[in-house]
């Protein structure tokens, strides 16, 4: 577990958890909810029989939720996050779902995940790459965990290319969300932290490239939403 930022990160978390869902919907306009629809269809499950998902960094338990409502209960899923507040909380909202019995919780660190060799059809993570350091690490921790032919789904906040979004897109991230997230949260530093820890991310191309160095193959980036948001999907060959 090489990763000096880890105290911190699980100490934020779970300070934001109990505004972590709010403010996730509220801050940006409910498109969070539309781009794990689609990270979760990247992964062409069909309808999840004899299937299993491994969702990574899954905070309160939205991808996993959405994964086995796609399914009809059908897919498997098992989340993990090293939050404990948030998993608290995502088993509050698992135990309210008609499908929660297909979802299995526990603590985990993406880069040291319990011993799952070969043993998922799916990896999933939404906005927690970045706060890896090694993120070469976690990815071939997912590459681990795959079958063959087992496809993962990276969703991650990005920076807009277009220079007018950019723009307008860095005011609002440095300027006014730090503001939101601290009126609601009481944790400001979290919500500086967050742009800061996306103008940090690689590249579209640099992110493929740590990915295909992870073992991944037919690697792509889609962007969303002007590109504040990318899906990186990949498989293992």
């Amino acid at each position: 577990m090489n990763n000096v930022e880890l105290p911190f990160i699980r100490e934020m978390f779970d300070a934001i958890a109990p505004k972590y869902d709010f403010l996730n919907r509220s801050l940006s306009l409910y498109q969070d909810v539309i781009w794990r629809r689609r990270a979760i269809a990247s992964l062409k499950l069909g309808n999840g029989r004899h299937k299993k998902m491994l969702d990574v960094a899954c905070g309160t338990c939205d991808m996993a939720i959405e994964a086995v409502r796609r399914t009809q209960g059908r897919l498997c899923v098992v989340a993990t996050d090293f939050s404990f507040n948030m998993l608290a909380l995502g088993k509050i909202k698992v135990a309210g779902e008609p499908h929660g019995k297909s979802i299995s919780l526990a603590q985990g660190n993406g880069l040291a995940l319990p011993s799952f060799d070969d043993a998922f059809d799916a990896v999933t993570i939404a906005f927690g790459i970045r706060n890896i350091m090694d993120r070469k690490g976690a990815l071939k921790e997912f590459h681990r965990c795959l079958k063959t032919d087992g496809r993962v789904a990276v969703l991650e906040l990005t920076t807009p290319t277009n220079k007018i979004l950019k723009s307008l897109y860095l005011l609002y991230f440095q300027k006014v969300l730090p503001v939101i997230g601290g009126l609601f949260s009481k944790n400001r530093g979290a919500y500086t932290y967050l742009p800061e820890s996306v103008l940090k991310f690689p590249s579209h191309a640099e992110f493929k490239a740590i990915m295909a160095e992870a073992g991944f193959t037919d690697v792509h980036a889609r962007p969303m939403t002007f590109g504040i948001v990318t899906l990186f999907t990949g498989k293992k060959a």
